[in-house]
């Protein structure tokens, strides 16, 4: 009897406990909205099926800008042309904190890298004929790969994705790869099941509540290891390329980014603004 009484008691304290920290702190600085209940925040005021609708009516009554609880996560929805444009484009480098890599940086970093890959990608494939060349050569590969099915049915869905990834890696990587490789097909896998796992209702539960289901089993857990397979092979491939890079023949983009990593640390060059992000991170993680 007493046990359950210190187990119920423990329940309640974890729960009081829970609603605590997930309950919104002050709004400070943040545009008007309606008030969150703890650790749901206006969740349950957001009709799922009509999300639009209750943003609208939100937007009705609080005006353009207005903040809305998703759980614990406060987010300000802007509403209205005028103001979409002078948040994001007046006002773009207040609004785009972002992380690094040439898809994710913002300001003099995603400047820098934007210089180095257009000038990198304009020498092994955008802007001239090689590029052509390289597509061309993957049509042949795929041409031969249908030859072979000797007209039975194929899947046409992985072939013009093996034929896309491939022309991708040839620029990357310098090399393509057998549709049959199995380290091609894993790679693809993994990326495609990563996508499809971010995309997924229980990845969107976890975004919104991270600081506690972080402990517990779900999708972010298989995301993570995909991510550092995925890390793992890349890795591999830029410790090859350092084995064998000769300075004066870049054999492709790892190779023209390893050369300007080296021009930086010596100071002879520009940075490309992630240099230990985007790629020597990768070595010390593997």
């Amino acid at each position: 009897m007493e046990l359950s009484i210190l187990l119920l008691l423990t329940l309640l304290m974890g729960l009081l406990f829970l609603l605590f920290k997930g309950h919104p702190k002050a709004r400070g600085h943040l545009p008007p909205g309606p008030h969150p209940l703890p650790f749901l925040g206006n969740l349950l005021q957001m009709n799922r099926k009509g999300l639009l609708k209750s943003i609208l009516q939100l937007r009705e009554k609080y005006g353009d800008v207005f903040t809305v609880y998703l759980g614990p996560r406060p987010v300000v929805m802007l509403c209205g042309t005028d103001t979409i444009q002078e948040a994001l484009v007046d006002q773009a480098e207040a609004f785009s904190g972002r992380g690094y890599g040439v898809s994710m940086a913002n300001g003099e970093r995603w400047k820098a890298l934007r210089r180095f890959s257009v000038a990198t990608m304009r020498d092994f494939g955008m802007g001239k004929r090689s590029v052509e060349e390289r597509i061309q050569e993957e049509a042949q590969c795929l041409v031969e790969e249908l030859r072979k099915s000797q007209g039975g049915l194929v899947d046409p869905l992985f072939f013009f994705q093996s034929m896309s990834a491939n022309i991708i890696c040839s620029i990357l990587f310098g090399k393509r790869f057998d549709y049959k490789d199995w380290q091609f097909l894993r790679m693809l896998d993994l990326i495609y099941k990563t996508f499809a796992l971010v995309s997924s209702f229980s990845s969107q539960v976890f975004e919104l509540y991270s600081s506690i289901l972080k402990h517990f089993p779900g999708t972010h857990r298989e995301i993570y290891k995909n991510l550092q397979e995925i890390n793992a092979f890349i890795g591999h491939s830029v410790e090859k390329h350092r084995e064998t890079l000769d300075p004066s023949a870049p054999r492709d983009f790892i190779d023209t980014y390893l050369l300007r990593m080296e021009k930086v640390r010596s100071g002879r060059g520009e940075g490309t603004g992630g240099e230990e992000g985007e790629v020597s991170r990768r070595k010390g993680k593997n």
